[in-house]
């Protein structure tokens, strides 16, 4: 071994004799010379050999490689510690392989509350919006395309909203159809459509037919889409989004139901969605089109119309913004509203059922549940055995599928598009149609016992306007307060409009007794009927809206009344004594007398406050609307 004093200071002390020390640079450099030429001829092969084996290490020895790959490393590490700590605290929700299952978020409820409460920059005084300088102002003559166009303008539905394509192994079937249209098979969560020529029996359009002037306008509309109500009978999406909330740490979605594992409920309650108030505003545009010219009568009596709503919420702001639509803003000195109280105590024809004690007594306001609960086991059994198995460590029940049909339409209309939407057939989506004629057949048309008795009230309104005659009794859910008073219950006008609910759309045309509509009645919950005139998307979809046109016909000798619901003419044949007439034409007078029968018959006190029972399921059934006679 080297002795100490000689020993490099980075030497090993168990290296040996490897490691013995030189005298000097000279010394090394020539015991390292070959003393041969022939020696030195190999060792110049070997050298250069060796230098050619040595570049590319030579290179990555070069500082700027070194400082290059260790950039370049440096990354890499970087990418590996991140996808490492996200794996462990950031999971992939739903992965059942891992066993992870979906967020704790999951059917939690998300709201975007607007406008802020106090905003910093509320100045109004700053954002004047009359500050002069307006231009020419001249109007022009008003519209009257009801009259004077070649064709009718048709509502196809629902711009801004997008529907699934039915093309994907979970809806696609060998009888789909490429012409179905998902929007038009939600029933009352339908947007609002023309159903086209023919669609109530008569081979005839909206527009005034030939020789006939359309006088004056009594229009009645439902509100816009919203968000659902409080209370669900049969299904809820929010009930429902609180059940997923609260087992969230039990269950994961997998395939079809993936997209659950991250999904929140983002639906508010019965306020109208933006497409909700589009949908009213768009419906006054296409109403003044139609029938600006009726509003010369007014300016000649120098008189405002009257325009009727409630006072929920959805129901004034979609009065507002057909409003909005129909004069343009600013609406004051245009028209005057009217706000009934919805409200127990308050009697209001456009919400009869807050004074009808019956109307919200369980057993006969709510007939449909035994019907829908077994209409839903039948269409929907293919759809639970196909997607119950998707949400892992979750019992899915038929009713809550049936949810998931609901939530389609519901986001839909809400945010413009439904993930669940894409889960069902197109046979399921027929069914879910059905299922909503079967729930407002029996509890709001012809199969309730308390249907006609609510629509009655808004009957008697309608003939006092027909007639210019004051209600004479008050004996329903009219409010004689209201009605009575000629300034806010006007005679003798060419337009009215009235905002209500689907449910009342319903009873009124039950009270009219328009019951070519329940020609197929009862509705069974074991099969669709083939062509069945009941079709709640046709009659009460989200801002439905139904005409009744006066007419003035040089052909005929008196004036006329017809009736068109979603542009749809409906024949009046079972109204007594009006003719079988192509255009759905009846003299007004029949057409008078034969409501006035119908508020006659009519008992309110029996329907709405009698002792009288029904049983569940088809033991009992009606298709008047009316209920069990007095014994």
């Amino acid at each position: 071994m080297a002795p100490a004093e000689y020993r490099p200071l980075n030497s090993d002390p168990e290296a040996g004799d490897d490691y013995k020390p030189v005298d000097s640079v000279h010394d090394e450099h020539a015991a390292l010379l070959p003393t041969t030429s022939k020696e030195r001829d190999v060792l110049l092969a070997r050298d250069n050999l060796n230098d050619a084996r040595r570049a590319p290490v030579d290179f990555f020895k070069s500082r700027p490689a070194q400082l290059t790959l260790s950039f370049l490393g440096g990354i890499a590490a970087c990418l590996v510690a991140q996808a490492i700590f996200c794996a462990l605290t950031h999971p992939s929700y739903g992965d059942a392989s891992l066993g992870i299952l979906a967020s704790p978020d999951a059917g939690s409820t998300e709201v975007h509350n607007f406008p802020p409460t106090s905003p910093t920059n509320a100045v109004s005084s700053m954002f004047p919006t009359s500050v002069g300088y307006a231009g020419p102002t001249p109007t022009g003559a008003e519209p009257a395309l009801i009259q004077t166009g070649p064709s009718y303008p048709i509502h196809t539905g629902a711009p801004h909203l997008v529907a699934p394509t039915f093309t994907s192994k979970h809806n696609e079937t060998e009888t789909s159809s490429k012409h179905f249209d998902l929007f038009k098979h939600w029933g009352n969560l339908s947007p609002w459509f023309s159903v086209g020529r023919g669609a109530f029996g008569l081979d005839s359009g909206p527009e005034a037919p030939d020789t006939c002037q359309i006088t004056g306008l009594h229009f009645l509309h439902r509100h816009g889409a919203r968000y659902p109500t409080q209370y669900a009978m049969y299904g809820g999406p929010a009930n429902f989004s609180s059940r997923l909330h609260n087992n969230a740490k039990k269950w994961n979605g997998k395939g079809a139901l993936s997209f659950m594992n991250d999904w929140t409920y983002k639906l508010g309650e019965e306020v109208l969605t933006p497409f909700g108030r589009q949908q009213l505003f768009d419906l006054g545009v296409s109403m003044r089109i139609k029938y600006g010219y009726l509003l010369r009568n007014f300016t000649e009596k120098n008189v405002l119309p009257v325009f009727r709503t409630e006072s929920q919420d959805r129901m004034l702001a979609s009065a507002l913004n057909f409003a909005i639509g129909f004069f343009g803003y600013p609406l004051e000195g245009q028209y005057l509203q009217s706000v009934t109280i919805e409200a127990k105590g308050f009697n209001n024809t456009l919400s009869p059922y807050k004074t009808c004690p019956n109307a919200r007594t369980s057993g006969k306001s709510d007939r449909s549940l035994y019907y829908v609960r077994e209409w839903a086991g039948v269409y929907l059994a293919d759809a639970h055995a196909r997607l119950a198995p998707l949400l892992e460590g979750y019992d899915l029940s038929i009713e809550e599928i049936y949810t998931m049909q609901q939530m389609c339409a519901y986001e839909t209309v809400a945010i413009g598009y439904s993930k669940f939407c894409e889960l069902f057939t197109e046979e399921e989506w027929r069914g879910f149609d059905y299922s909503l004629d079967i729930y407002f057949w029996y509890d709001s048309g012809f199969g309730s016992p308390v249907a006609r008795v609510q629509g009655i009230g808004w009957v008697q309104e309608l003939v006092a306007r027909l007639t210019h005659t004051p209600i004479a009794v008050h004996n329903s859910s009219t409010n004689a307060t209201l009605d009575d008073n000629p300034v806010t219950f006007p005679l003798g006008q060419s337009l009215y409009v009235d905002a209500t609910h689907e449910v009342v759309v319903l009873n009124i045309l039950t009270a009219l007794n328009l019951t070519n509509f329940a020609e197929d009645g009862p509705l069974p919950a074991t099969h669709i009927p083939a062509h069945r005139k009941f079709k709640v998307s046709h009659l009460a979809p989200f801002a439905t809206n139904i005409q009744f046109q006066l007419l003035s016909c040089s052909s005929l000798s008196e004036p006329q009344i017809r009736i068109v619901i979603n542009d749809g003419v409906v024949p009046l044949t079972s109204i007594r004594g009006c003719p079988e007439q192509k255009d759905g034409l009846c003299p007004v007078s029949t057409f008078v007398e034969a409501q006035k029968e119908m508020i006659r018959t009519t008992d309110w006190e029996w329907g709405c406050h009698g002792d009288w029972q029904v049983p569940p399921g088809p033991a009992w059934n009606t298709t008047t609307g009316y209920p069990p006679e007095k014994a």
